[in-house]
């Protein structure tokens, strides 16, 4: 079992792969990460972008992903930013098919550290050689995409949540 964190303004103890946004890194789907303070500092966005009331809540899941690779679940892993991350990226952010491949895909986040180059590449700002270049410099963050609500049913578990501060 490994713990896993999602950010958000609320709570979510019952995810649902179907309400995650499109157009984004891995495709639709439910993500979480094994960062805490990653999670955390999401949770903050997230409620900045959602107005005044809105809490910053962190939810913490056990996940039983020894269980999962034991099954027929099809996974992706992207251990750095490479030129098959750049592709898979770009292609998931254009509401490609990519995402439809895999059950689990996990690895590094076009965060804002990272984004500009992604769209640069896909733009035909840059090419690839360049922009992987420039992501080698980039610490590797890491998101966790559940893409399968079957596996969220059966191998996620929820056991917690607590507010974060808000920063001033």
């Amino acid at each position: 079992m490994i713990t896993l964190y999602h950010g958000s303004y609320i709570q979510v103890g019952k995810p649902l792969v179907k309400l995650g946004r499109k157009k984004v890194d891995f495709g639709q789907g439910f993500y979480l990460t094994k960062l805490r303070l990653q999670a955390s500092s999401w949770a903050k966005t997230i409620a900045e972008r959602k107005g005044r009331n809105a809490l910053p809540t962190l939810s913490i899941y056990s996940f039983d992903y020894d269980a999962v690779k034991s099954k027929d679940y099809r996974i992706k892993i992207f251990d750095s930013y490479n030129l098959e991350w750049l592709e898979y990226v770009v292609d998931c952010r254009k509401g490609g098919t990519k995402q439809t491949m895999y059950d689990i895909v996990e690895g590094g986040v076009a965060n804002d550290n990272v984004i500009d180059t992604v769209e640069d590449y896909e733009n035909n700002v840059i090419t690839a050689e360049q922009a992987l270049g420039q992501l080698k410099y980039k610490a590797v963050n890491h998101q966790l995409c559940i893409l399968n609500q079957e596996i969220v049913d059966n191998y996620l578990s929820f056991v917690s949540s607590e507010q974060i501060e808000k920063e001033d």
